[in-house]
């Protein structure tokens, strides 16, 4: 009988993965040594079947995941293609912006300035008011982003500004993350190479141990919220990184921390992408919008939406 679901079994493969501490190696050696001896894999089929069975299945999912792993490099990049764009058109804005306000200024002729030097002495003259006037002076753009920074929310205080991927550059390891999954990546700093099998990656709903077999964690902790333990797999990278994909239970939430004990991100600072808006339902992507729009509202300083509705009610 055909299996329908490639994804059925997961649940059951997935525990056996966690229990073999040398990784997909020694799961292969299970697996086969299951074959050998208790089917006719081998025998079967006539010589050289078993092999060419094992190749062709090979090749069919090594397509997939290479695919796969190329659409994900492609979106990555894509978003940081994006985030660059706007941090120049940003810049050309401010500039145009600058040019503009330059252009306003003229220069006073002598008699122009002795008129105007005239007007103020009379002025002070005709005031009553004893006491300097004092004019502020204009803000540099540090001093400014200094006020702005004080006046936020003191629950926001001290917390980190995201990365170019919504998530947090740690020094042993770098996370980003989307509305629907986490991704990992664990540097391994060892003198020796690292096969999967020195690993020891096990994760369960709301827990996850990274480290080098003998020696001291890299990541053990409880995780900010629950993981889909049937979507989360990972992989070792050029024998000297560990990539880890987890998959969120809650997918209308952002994580301000990967494990409790990591410094917390501001997710108020959070930069969603509109192009995937496209890939939720109705109801999903309405929220999406909301949290977006309330997003924008504060960096303006301007009231959320549920704030606007409550002034309006206020007004009538």
């Amino acid at each position: 009988m055909p299996v329908n679901d490639p994804e059925q079994f997961d649940g059951m493969l997935l525990a056996m993965a966690q229990q073999h501490e040398g990784g997909v190696q020694e799961l292969l050696d299970t697996i086969f040594s299951f074959l050998a001896r208790k089917t006719d894999f081998y025998t079967g089929g006539g010589e050289g079947a078993g092999e060419k069975l094992v190749m062709a299945k090979f090749k069919k999912y090594q397509k997939q995941a290479l695919d796969l792993h190329a659409k994900k490099k492609e979106e990555r990049e894509e978003i940081e293609k994006k985030r660059k764009d706007r941090l120049v058109q940003k810049k050309k804005e401010e500039e145009v912006l600058v040019s503009k306000e330059e252009a306003t200024i003229t220069e006073l002729t002598d008699d122009e300035a002795l008129q105007l030097q005239n007007e103020i002495e009379k002025d002070k003259a005709e005031s009553s008011d004893d006491t300097p006037s004092v004019v502020p002076s204009e803000k540099t753009e540090g001093e400014a982003k200094v006020d702005s920074d004080e006046e936020e929310d003191p629950k926001e205080k001290g917390k980190l500004k995201p990365n170019s991927g919504n998530g947090c550059d740690l020094p042993n390891y770098r996370w980003t993350q989307t509305l629907s999954e986490i991704e990992l990546r664990v540097p391994i700093k060892v003198s020796f190479t690292i096969r999967p099998r020195d690993l020891i990656v096990d994760f369960h709903k709301k827990h996850l141990t990274c480290r080098v077999k003998g020696q001291p964690p890299i990541i053990d902790g409880e995780l900010h919220s629950e993981i889909k333990l049937e979507e989360t797999t990972w992989v070792l990278e050029d024998g000297k990184t560990v990539f880890i994909t987890l998959e969120k239970v809650n997918k209308m939430e952002w994580w301000s921390r990967l494990v409790q004990t990591d410094p917390e991100i501001s997710t108020r600072k959070i930069n969603p992408e509109p192009s995937k808006l496209s890939d939720l339902d109705g109801e999903t992507r309405g929220l999406v919008e909301k949290m977006m729009y309330d997003q924008r509202q504060r960096e303006l300083g301007l009231p959320t939406s549920d704030e606007q509705k409550k002034q309006d009610i206020i007004k009538k």
